[in-house]
């Protein structure tokens, strides 16, 4: 195990490497493949926001912050 697996990785590293990427390649239905892919991890880190701010609500209630 590497010592930098601990880390968290940068995101802006792999938006920049989306960002560079040629679309030209790719085919309409590819596209959209990809589209929906994004779609769906951009609802998956909603949903991870969504349950740390409700976490972090229900702890301020518990401590009356």
């Amino acid at each position: 195990m590497d010592v930098d697996d601990n880390l968290p990785r940068k995101s802006r590293d792999l938006v920049a490497e989306l960002a560079r990427q040629d679309l030209d390649p790719f085919s309409v239905e590819e596209l959209q493949e990809r589209i929906a892919a994004l779609e769906a991890e951009i609802a998956r880190s909603k949903q991870r926001i969504e349950r740390a701010v409700n976490h972090r609500a229900s702890a301020d209630a518990l401590f009356k912050r």
